[in-house]
């Protein structure tokens, strides 16, 4: 079977790429992280990778705040492009990628948030939920845009609230949800053709499904 050849951009544990990596030990799942990079120096991500026996690299954001420099994302261009890879996954990546890099990707760029979007955006979106008092939080993956989680929803996964939940105890369960919901939403977006419609995201499965 024909792999398809992803990277992962992480700046943090690595716990999502783990998932993924734990995902590819199955010979039908459809994608080869091929490399993994991140914007931190010493984040323990780019120590999974080379424990199992993956290229991880350290790209110096060279700036600070939440977006990295022209200089920094023409350095990962250039390592996607060398490499051939299909699709981007942002795996706890703490920046914010511009229009140009975005534009000049040509696949699909993923990242997985932590609510049900459009719900809670941006920083401890577990927290916000807590805070909230919501009954079901959960988990979104979606395609990047030029905005903070604002792009076309690929899949979702819903988390009950419980009412002797702290934040802890429910961000971890959401982080559970998580690493069920990234290979398989990773595995879909690879496999079966959609399309995207303004701010919707259509797979032809589902169009199918309902004629």
């Amino acid at each position: 079977m024909h792999r398809s050849a992803i990277a992962v951009l992480a700046s943090g544990r690595g716990s999502n790429l783990k998932s993924i990596l734990e995902a590819m030990k199955d010979p039908a799942w459809p994608a080869e992280v091929a490399l993994v990079l991140s914007d931190v120096q010493k984040a323990p991500a780019l120590g999974v990778a080379r424990e199992a026996g993956i290229e991880a690299i350290a790209i110096d954001p060279d700036r600070k705040g939440p977006r990295l420099s022209s200089n920094a994302e023409t350095t990962i261009l250039a390592a996607l492009a060398e490499r051939a890879i299909r699709c981007l996954v942002l795996a706890g990546f703490m920046r914010i990628l511009s229009r140009s890099f975005l534009r000049s990707f040509e696949g699909p760029v993923l990242n997985i948030h932590p609510s049900l979007l459009p719900a809670f955006p941006g920083l401890d979106a577990q927290g916000q939920a807590f805070r909230h008092g919501v009954r079901v939080a959960g988990a979104t993956v979606h395609l990047v845009d030029e905005g903070i989680d604002t792009g076309p929803i690929v899949a979702q996964s819903a988390v009950t609230v419980h009412a002797n939940d702290d934040r802890d105890a429910l961000a971890n369960r959401i982080l559970e949800a998580e690493h069920r919901l990234y290979p398989e939403a990773i595995r879909k977006v690879l496999t079966v053709p959609y399309v995207v419609e303004g701010r919707r995201l259509r797979f032809h499965e589902e169009e199918t499904s309902r004629s």
